[in-house]
């Protein structure tokens, strides 16, 4: 995986292979950030990255220089990886270690963006627990959006607030707004 974009441009990261995630590709990475470029100044805007995985994308914001990335994800050794690249690279990125269904229970902070990468197995009502926790507990700044990527296979379009879907490959995100 690569950074694509700000002050790490083109730095290559290799996460171990034993953490167990399934990385967003730099493709689909590079379309969604081209598509967020045109909503946002990331210099003013707060991120919270769920299922972070290797910290791919809380790595792309913080590049790009948002004033706040959290990054959440319940493995330990994914968290360990993303402070320890996060130190290396002088990245503002904030991490906790907690399953996200919990972490979003219980928070209360708003977010700009909010990017949410569950395991692409995960049950419809599973992501519909993240689309009702994120808007029923105000997660989302006004005119924030809420991404979730997941597989071609899983239609999430019928839930609330849903605005629009990208694909690329087998990637899919779709964007939830407040209306």
């Amino acid at each position: 995986m690569r950074i694509i974009s700000g002050k790490h441009k083109g730095r290559r990261l290799m996460a171990p292979g034993k953490l167990p995630v399934r990385p967003t590709t730099d493709f689909a990475k590079e379309a969604l950030f081209n598509i967020l470029n045109n909503y946002y100044h990331f210099e003013e805007i707060s991120v919270l990255d769920l299922f972070s995985g290797t910290g791919n994308i809380s790595f792309e914001f913080a590049s790009r220089g948002c004033l706040e990335v959290v990054s959440v994800d319940s493995h330990h050794g994914c968290i360990k990886y993303i402070e320890k690249i996060a130190i290396e690279l002088s990245l503002e990125i904030k991490t906790i270690k907690s399953d996200v269904f919990k972490f979003l229970e219980n928070t209360n902070v708003s977010r700009d963006v909010i990017f949410a990468d569950p395991p692409y197995d995960l049950s419809i009502e599973q992501f519909e627990k993240i689309v009702y926790h994120v808007f029923n507990n105000s997660l989302l700044k006004e005119q924030g959006t809420l991404i979730i990527e997941h597989s071609k296979h899983t239609k999430l379009d019928h839930l609330p607030n849903f605005h629009m879907e990208k694909r690329y490959g087998g990637n899919v995100f779709s964007f939830f707004e407040i209306p």
